[in-house]
């Protein structure tokens, strides 16, 4: 008689709906959705990004670390090299492991780089859990799965009992919302306890009911800056990113999903931690980890979309063609060049694709693609910790540039340019880039939008830009962006 394997894997129902399934498990601790909301081109393996979704909930531990705490990344490797080996070549490639959101300012353990004075909205700069189950959803065949893998437990026979125990659960909860109570009780935002000082501190800006952390004149005068900087040889480039600030007025959830029909992306997430929630729409992937293979896709480079075909055309010839963004795009590709570099095998680290064109639901992007091949004994944490924070959400020299940002930005980025991502079984990982990212906390909902300046940056165009960036999101929440720095 064949043994049972871990991990356990039950098929669900042909008309099973991940956006219902995730109606029902928002209500449970640490819920994370990795949504791909919108399908990209291919990957390396050719497959499409935004092929899977992974939907998980209720960690058995959890890791969470504010950026005075001490170095929570010792404990994220020890984590990492806990996990078991049990995984499925068939099936999505999350089955259960590590998984949350590493903040902008987990950079800062990594290097002292200083951080934002003011932390108004404070949220963990590391916020991960131990995930030991999850839905997995193959979009390309329309096929979901529970997949349980039993961790935290230390003999085969009582992982492979727990994780039927799991499994069981998940069914349970699946089949009968009303035992996770309701999603009033359970996902109170703070609406009316939100501090107003906050928002009355915040700078007016044209769209009603929005505020940001500069003034119009001190964002174009801070870009002004760092073209001196850049000119000065201080760096090459620097991103800079204004935060918009808006009262929150309904759940996290509701938002997420309104988000995601409004803006759509193929590395979309949802992360509903108790104190804090991370919304995203994100079109950038950071680091993907598939048995060896490494793959980065750094952004940069942007226009609008505008519903009409001809000048949508007419702006991605533009965007083609523009040294200013070209220029941009390559020196991010040479910085993560560098980074993989560290971590994987001589020569193996090259550039597939430079500058492609990628439309996405409000904008349109160059994107390029950089791979590589992990050396023998380097772990996902070890290409994390060489890699983050992205170099596309930095500038150029990375470590210079990161200095400019906590000296020219008001406050800390929190999640917004971090990732969220999962460090699987078996040694297969994801990240994307926190780039058109929401964070509900303390009762507002934080939308920071920034971009790449360079010598040949025009202040004014780079405000716009971030406009441009702010629209998908600031349309889900009601406000009109409509006619706004556009």
């Amino acid at each position: 008689m064949t043994s049972p394997k871990l991990p356990v894997v039950r098929s669900l129902p042909g008309d099973f709906s991940i956006e219902a399934a995730f109606r029902r498990l928002c209500r449970l601790p640490g819920c994370l959705w990795l949504d791909s909301a919108a399908r990209g081109p291919e990957d390396g393996d050719g497959s499409p990004l935004g092929r899977y979704s992974f939907l998980t909930a209720d960690p058995i531990a959890r890791l969470d670390a504010m950026v005075d705490d001490p170095d929570p990344w010792p404990s994220l490797d020890r984590w990492c090299q806990s996990l078991p080996d049990d995984w499925v070549p068939q099936l999505p490639p999350f089955q259960g492991g590590i998984a949350g959101v590493w903040g902008y300012e987990a950079g800062t353990w990594l290097e002292p780089v200083g951080i934002s004075p003011r932390n108004d909205l404070a949220t963990p700069a590391m916020s991960l859990g131990l995930y030991d189950w999850t839905i997995a959803t193959d979009r390309l065949s329309g096929q979901s799965w529970i997949i349980s893998q039993g961790l935290g437990q230390q003999q085969w026979e009582d992982r492979y009992r727990h994780a039927s125990q799991r499994a069981d659960q998940v069914e349970h909860w699946l089949s009968d919302p009303e035992s996770l109570g309701t999603l009033e009780t359970t996902l109170a935002c703070g609406f009316d306890s939100a501090d107003p000082n906050v928002f009355a501190s915040q700078h007016t800006t044209p769209v009603p009911g929005v505020r940001s952390n500069f003034s119009s004149s001190q964002f174009r005068e801070a870009i002004a800056e760092i073209v001196h900087l850049i000119g000065e040889g201080d760096s090459f480039q620097v991103n800079l990113a204004q935060r918009l600030l808006v009262r929150a007025s309904m759940s996290s959830p509701e938002l997420y999903l309104r988000l995601r029909r409004h803006n759509p992306a193929p590395f979309a997430a949802y992360y509903g931690h108790e104190s804090f929630q991370v919304l995203s729409s994100s079109p950038e992937g950071f680091l993907q980890l598939r048995q060896g293979r490494v793959e980065t896709r750094p952004i940069k480079g942007t226009v609008r979309r505008t519903g009409d075909r001809l000048t949508d055309e007419r702006l991605a010839e533009q965007l083609l063609s523009s040294e200013k963004d070209r220029a941009e795009n390559v020196m991010i590709v040479d910085l993560l060049r560098n980074d993989l570099s560290r971590v994987c095998t001589d020569e193996s680290v090259q550039v597939r694709t430079l500058c492609g064109l990628e439309l996405y639901e409000h904008v349109q992007h160059l994107v390029s693609v950089v791979e590589g091949r992990l050396s023998r004994g380097s772990t996902a944490v070890d290409l994390l910790r060489a890699c983050f924070p992205g170099g596309s959400v930095t500038g150029a020299p990375k470590i210079e540039a990161m200095r400019t940002i906590a000296r020219l930005e008001p406050n800390p980025r929190g999640p917004y340019c971090g990732s969220i991502g999962y460090i699987g079984c078996g040694g297969q990982a994801d990240f994307n880039i926190l780039i058109r990212t929401i964070t509900a906390e303390g009762g507002y909902w934080q939308i920071p939008v920034g971009g790449g300046i360079t010598a040949r940056s025009d202040p004014e165009q780079e405000e716009a830009e971030t406009w441009a960036k702010a629209e998908g999101m600031l349309r889900a929440i009601g406000e009109s962006a409509e006619g706004v720095g556009m």
